[in-house]
């Protein structure tokens, strides 16, 4: 069996015209000044699943397939693929004019390389090596995935943005998948200005004038990716009313996340637009170490999450406005296919102080610390902080609070040392609320060890149903299989579940062109 399978008629139509580069700017040079949501670390967004490094290499290194803002995958380097021998051999074809920021144009060994790297590190894309025989460049445009088993969700894996398969030389992607890049050169619509980089201050990203546009209209990450603007400007601000007063009086153009407290000032403004940018938000959350201290223990760990309020931590993150939030969930985000109320109760009717205790006790905590890393330069990671090591406290855990930024934080939760060597217990994050759809890319409910996400779960149990998840086509018998995973998440707790929120960014109205989606894109964006 055969099929042939462009994945838009627009691609479709327009494969054999290559799209032309992007004109240039005339006159004055136009600067966008933005302001992230924390200190860009690293542009590696393979190393890591910081949100700010995943932000900063869309805008650098491109991608196979993109998702618009529908979340549905399009082709984006690639012109389009086929489908062979009932799914096992997929065949993707490069579409014309892609080149390197180094000038050297983009090979498929570039993209062989590329996302073998990301495979090491990424759960969707250990899944996929896990499906795989082989992936080939058999030459210089041409890709060739030979599977074991069909995956259907190919194109939206290779979609996904934390982490991101981006593509860079193969004399990049050769890097050890554990180890950063040594150099950042990608072939997106903006080069990373290195010399102008000041850690906790500034980036740079100059317009990629040789960047060659698909020829669709942009819609969130996929389509033509058109830069209106000759510079966009990182600005580091850690305090969030200084940030706000920067942007209402102008010094700046946008906000990423502003404080919820300071909406109401903003939207006040009549030259400030705020608005959902990221109109799926975010998934936050508590990742524990499984591998040292307490955390180790599922017994500590469900007296953890039972210690837990998801509103009150909700209510800190995005102030008392419950249309930006959503609070209790499970395991699965509210209204996507794998959601359910299979072991809600826990969230529901929260254990007694006094009975956490008991679970404690239980478990056998003996007042061990708990090494919690706070980030503070975090808006929102520095409320659920708060709240989480309040709760914890009341109930009789010793933390060690552990004060930091978030670069620290992505800096040390790679390593793995004991609690008592310098080593950490547990840390909040957000993750991307799109990805919490199902089991396939639900990645922090993966119990794969070492090659699982930072905290390193193994658990058997969960990969095999995963497995069988994937391998079924029956809708009823996957719907068993979601409910069995809650239940078995309650029980192992591979994260603690902190509830989604949904907060609005805010830009000066002399923007124009912004992109809704699952996170801030800088294409598209005009500035007056």
């Amino acid at each position: 069996m055969q099929r042939r399978s462009f994945l838009t008629a627009t691609a479709a139509a327009t494969l054999a015209r290559p799209a032309l580069a992007q004109p240039a700017i005339g006159g004055k040079a136009t600067t966008l000044i933005h302001v992230p949501q924390g200190n860009l670390v690293t542009m590696d967004a393979v190393w890591t699943t910081a949100q700010v490094t995943r932000n900063a290499a869309a805008m650098v290194f491109d991608t196979l397939y993109g998702r618009d803002e529908k979340l549905n995958p399009m082709p984006q380097m690639v012109a389009g693929h086929t489908v062979e021998d009932n799914g096992l051999r997929w065949t993707m074809k490069l579409r014309d004019g892609l080149m390197f920021h180094d000038g050297t144009p983009v090979l498929a060994r570039d993209c062989v390389a590329s996302l073998k790297r990301w495979m090491r590190r990424d759960p969707i894309g250990q899944t996929i090596a896990e499906r795989m025989d082989d992936l080939t460049a058999p030459d210089d445009k041409t890709l060739v995935w030979r599977l074991k088993k069909p995956f259907s969700a190919l194109p939206y894996a290779l979609a996904k943005t934390q982490p991101s398969p981006i593509i860079m030389p193969e004399r990049l992607a050769n890097t050890d998948a554990f180890k950063q890049i040594p150099e950042v050169v990608g072939s997106g619509p903006f080069r990373y200005v290195p010399d102008e980089y000041v850690s906790g201050h500034r980036a740079v990203f100059a317009r990629n004038d040789k960047y060659n546009p698909r020829p669709e209209p942009a819609s969130f990450c996929a389509g033509g990716y058109r830069v209106m603007v000759d510079r966009v400007e990182w600005r580091v601000i850690p305090d969030a009313a200084t940030a706000a007063g920067a942007l209402a009086s102008g010094e700046v153009d946008w906000l990423d996340s502003p404080l919820p407290d300071l909406i109401a000032m903003l939207k006040s403004k009549g030259t400030v637009e705020v608005a959902p940018i990221d109109i799926y938000g975010t998934f936050g959350g508590l990742r524990p170490n499984f591998l040292h201290g307490p955390t180790a223990n599922a017994g500590v760990r469900r007296a953890m999450m039972a210690a837990i309020d998801q509103v009150d931590v909700m209510t800190a993150v995005m102030g008392g406005d419950p249309s930006l939030f959503r609070a209790p969930v499970g395991f699965f985000i509210p209204g996507t296919p794998s959601a359910s109320d299979a072991g809600m109760d826990r969230l529901r009717n929260r254990p007694k102080k006094d009975q956490i205790k008991a679970m404690l006790k239980e478990a056998g905590y003996g007042g061990e610390p708990v090494a919690f890393m706070h980030p503070t330069d975090q808006v929102y990671y520095d409320a659920m902080s708060h709240v989480a090591v309040a709760a914890f406290r009341e109930v009789g855990i010793n933390v060690d609070e552990r004060s930091v930024d978030w670069g620290t934080v992505v800096e040390r939760r790679v390593k793995k040392d004991p609690v008592d060597k310098g080593g950490w217990s547990m840390f909040p994050y957000g993750a991307p609320a799109a990805d919490y759809r199902d089991p396939i890319f639900a990645s922090f409910l993966r119990g794969n060890g070492d090659k699982a996400w930072f905290g390193w779960p193994t658990d058997p149990e969960m990969e095999t149903m995963r497995s069988r998840w994937m391998d079924s086509t029956d809708p009823a018998e996957q719907k068993k299989l979601d409910q069995a995973i809650q239940l078995h998440a309650f029980e192992t707790v591979p994260f603690i579940p902190l509830g989604q929120y949904l907060p609005p960014a805010a830009w000066r109205k002399s923007l124009t062109g912004m992109l809704k989606g699952a996170m801030p894109v800088f294409w598209n964006v005009a500035k007056a």
